[in-house]
């Protein structure tokens, strides 16, 4: 426990320190701790292993102390010398009976007591008879006279904070305009609903633009006004069927046969035309 005191300290002088943790240093008495700590405040001895409170320094200032999970059964009277002590922790204990608790009496400010995991509960009429003895205790195991639970550490810095109820209700209608909105309503299938609903509707509307395009792209192929049909009627003609260019090259040949056969009737009538005009010319 000694060593254990010299880490808390920290090189820091012992009147002036107010808080002391020496949880689970393992010591069977108080050792080490002196009454040079006049400034003390709270001090925390859980799960050392005290069989006893012998030795207990004379703490003028100290105000909590954490007793629990150790092996007391007796000796209460030795913290009188702390007379501003508040807060008292003795939960998991040997404590067997209420005279055990008589040298209580003295703290004048002792306003939360807790026994629990003693013996001592299971005394008949026991939270009646520790009211009764102790007139400044307002919770005794975290309950108060009229089995009304203790306010926890939690909720004692959430008012401090400004963190009530009411400042959260007022919070919520700033934000929402009106206390008939109601958030909770909104499951998240309706949110997710919703945006899946307007990310289609983009998808739409980009669909929608891509078809316009194609569209025009379409209009342009075909062409504008005359240019465009003579730019389809060339495409067509370029794509004439072999058979239609075979009639056209047979009609072309059946002409320069009819020219050939016409050239060679005229050369034949010419001829006996010419003979007879020299037959005439000789006789």
């Amino acid at each position: 426990m000694e060593k254990r005191i010299e880490l808390e300290r920290r090189a820091r002088k012992a009147n002036q320190i107010t808080e002391l943790n020496l949880d689970n240093c393992r010591s069977t008495s108080i050792v080490g701790l002196t009454d040079e700590y006049t400034a003390l405040e709270s001090l925390s001895l859980i799960n050392v292993g005290l069989t006893t409170l012998k030795g207990f320094p004379k703490l003028p200032n100290l105000k909590k102390l954490e007793l629990s999970d150790n092996r007391i059964s007796n000796g209460l009277n030795y913290l009188t010398t702390s007379p501003k002590l508040q807060y008292l922790n003795l939960s998991g204990n040997k404590i067997k009976d209420l005279e055990t608790l008589k040298p209580l009496e003295e703290f004048k400010h002792l306003a939360v007591l807790d026994l629990f995991n003693n013996e001592a509960t299971q005394i008949e009429n026991y939270r009646e008879k520790i009211f009764g003895m102790l007139k400044s205790l307002k919770f005794l195991d975290g309950f108060d006279a009229n089995d009304v639970e203790a306010p926890s550490e939690g909720d004692d810095d959430d008012e401090v904070n400004g963190n009530d109820d009411d400042d959260e209700d007022s919070c919520d209608e700033e934000d929402y305009g009106s206390s008939d909105v109601s958030t909770s309503d909104v499951s998240l299938s309706e949110v997710y609903n919703e945006d899946l609903e307007e990310d289609n509707s983009e998808w739409d509307e980009e669909n929608a633009v891509e078809d316009d395009d194609t569209d025009e792209d379409d209009s342009d192929v075909e062409g504008d006004g005359e240019g465009g049909n003579v730019s389809a009627k060339a495409a067509a003609g370029k794509e004439k069927s072999p058979s239609n260019a075979s009639a056209s090259a047979a009609k072309a040949d059946d002409a320069d046969d009819d020219d050939k056969d016409a050239a060679d009737e005229e050369a034949v009538d010419d001829e006996p035309q010419a003979r007879g005009k020299k037959r005439k010319h000789d006789g």
